[in-house]
């Protein structure tokens, strides 16, 4: 995968000349930073390492599309980012496959292509990893059920444990309900028998 390395004093100093010697914004790259230790009277340097995140998922769609073209799909990928989260939605000529009993297919391969650009990189690049658009559908039904149960909280004062669910799931509930008035949420349990509580204020 292509990477551009600087060394020098200053990281921030550094990261800047990468990013205006190669015509980058600081929102379409990832980086690290390495300590070297310097030479006898050479003081310290660092080590900047950028990728761009073009490069990165281009690195996904070609890891993936080898997985799942040996598993006999045709595959192509549409990438989109927004409020800087990038999701990579699959198409083929079989979701239903892709996808899994309750997404379990997704996950794993969301988790194997994390994990491929953790081992190349050191970085722990943060993206979304859907079919069509099976989680988009996922999240607005969780929202509803959240927003329902929310309301019959206030009416009742009477908390309501939902029923166990992933940390992505319990994160959409939290956000959905994080301005709403009258509630509380918090996860409570123990993997994978951890689930939101949603209670009066």
């Amino acid at each position: 995968m292509e990477k551009i390395i600087k060394s020098g004093k200053d990281c921030e100093v550094l990261l800047e000349e990468i990013l205006k010697e190669n015509s980058l914004d600081k929102d379409n790259i990832v980086y690290k930073t390495n300590y070297k230790k310097g030479k006898l009277f050479q003081g310290n340097l660092y080590e900047v390492v950028v990728y761009t995140k073009e490069n990165i998922n281009q690195e996904i769609k070609n890891f993936l599309q080898n997985i799942l073209e040996k598993m006999g799909l045709e595959i192509s990928f549409e990438i989109i980012t927004k409020d800087e989260r990038t999701t990579i939605k699959m198409y083929s000529n079989n979701n239903s496959i892709l996808i899994g009993k309750e997404g379990r297919t997704l996950k794993a391969l969301e988790t194997l292509a994390k994990q491929k650009i953790l081992n190349e990189t050191g970085i722990y690049y943060k993206f979304n990893l859907d079919v069509a658009n099976y989680k988009e559908k996922i999240q607005k039904n969780i929202e509803r059920l959240a927003k329902i149960t929310a309301k019959e909280v206030i009416k009742t004062k009477i908390p309501v444990a939902l029923e166990n669910m992933s940390s992505y799931e319990r994160r959409i509930i939290h956000n959905c309900l994080s301005n709403f008035k009258g509630i509380n949420t918090e996860s409570e349990g123990e993997e994978p028998n951890r689930h939101v509580v949603i209670k009066p204020e």
